[in-house]
């Protein structure tokens, strides 16, 4: 399989304090396909994590590390725009199960000990993405704290049960196959609609306006209209 194969258009959060490793990280997983944005600290971090909601953080600040952990997995209490379901894979200097154990306690998703081999590294980015992010066996969709049940049409929002309509449903389904991407509105009327013609319907963006408004009755942040182009589920 070469790079050109694996495109995945999930976007990744590369924070390491080491220029060499950070560019390392950033220019081979741009390679692989991932769209990744670098931050050298943690108050980097947490605002990249706020405008640019990664999907997957990989991280490594030494003594910071934890402490990014910690903020995150808080960031309900702090910021209703950092997502604190985000997968974290931490990268450390000690492989020892005390330390893998201290990052587990402390919300990290993976351990992964220095030194590492960038295929390793990456076969562990796709298994995250992959549970956190694609449809499982039973037929669940799960992006952050939203769950799509494929085969009972059920949406939950946490705990939260929403109920959307068939072609809700149909949108939210489309759009969660590949959650920061943006589906222009031609590609979406044609396959949830069967519209040939766009002309100039209105169908889609009630439709979208009607989700948006049940799915961020929580405060979440789902359904974005990208201006000219279309929709996607997250950004």
């Amino acid at each position: 399989m070469t790079r050109k194969d694996t495109v995945t258009h999930h976007s990744i959060l590369v924070v390491e304090e080491d220029a060499p490793t950070r560019e390392f990280l950033a220019g081979n997983l741009s390679a692989d396909g991932y769209r990744v944005e670098a931050a050298a600290g943690r108050e980097d971090a947490l605002r990249a994590l706020a405008t640019g909601r990664p999907q997957l953080v990989i991280g490594d600040l030494n003594g910071q590390t934890l402490e990014l952990v910690d903020a995150v997995r808080a960031a309900n209490h702090l910021t209703g725009d950092i997502d604190p379901n985000t997968p974290m894979l931490v990268i450390s200097a000690g492989g020892d199960e005390l330390t893998r154990i201290r990052v587990l306690q402390h919300g990290g998703d993976d351990v992964l000990a220095r030194p590492f081999s960038y295929q390793e590294l990456l076969a562990r980015v796709r298994a995250l993405l992959r549970r956190a992010y694609h449809t499982h066996e039973h037929g669940i969709v799960r992006v952050g704290r939203l769950s799509v049940d494929v085969q009972t049409h059920r949406v939950h929002i946490g705990e939260r049960r929403v109920e959307v309509s068939a072609k809700e449903f149909a949108l939210l389904r489309a759009l969660a196959s590949d959650p920061t991407r943006v589906f222009t509105k031609s590609e979406l009327l044609r396959d949830i609609w069967g519209y040939r013609h766009t002309g100039t319907t209105r169908t889609l963006d009630s439709h979208a306006c009607r989700l948006r408004r049940k799915l961020s009755a929580d405060g979440d942040r789902l359904v974005i209209n990208v201006w000219g182009v279309g929709y996607a589920l997250t950004r």
